[in-house]
């Protein structure tokens, strides 16, 4: 199954869970989870068509920096 790797700049838990949240309400059959103990604040997405522009659109929509690795 294919994955995206973005760095972020979400900083704090509650923020990562909202995010989540929203792209899981979009995207239920995706695995989508955030490493903030990495120093990119990774978000992972796993899943099988994957949109990049989507995911950037609403994480960014959230207030948050996010860019594809």
């Amino acid at each position: 199954m294919p994955v995206l790797v973005f760095k972020t700049n979400v900083q704090k838990k509650s923020h990562a869970k909202k995010i989540i949240k929203i792209l899981s309400g979009q995207l239920p059959a995706y695995n989508i989870t955030f490493d903030l103990q990495d120093c990119d604040r990774i978000l992972r997405v796993e899943g099988n068509i994957i949109n990049q522009t989507n995911m950037i659109k609403q994480v960014s929509a959230q207030g948050f920096d996010v860019i594809l690795l």
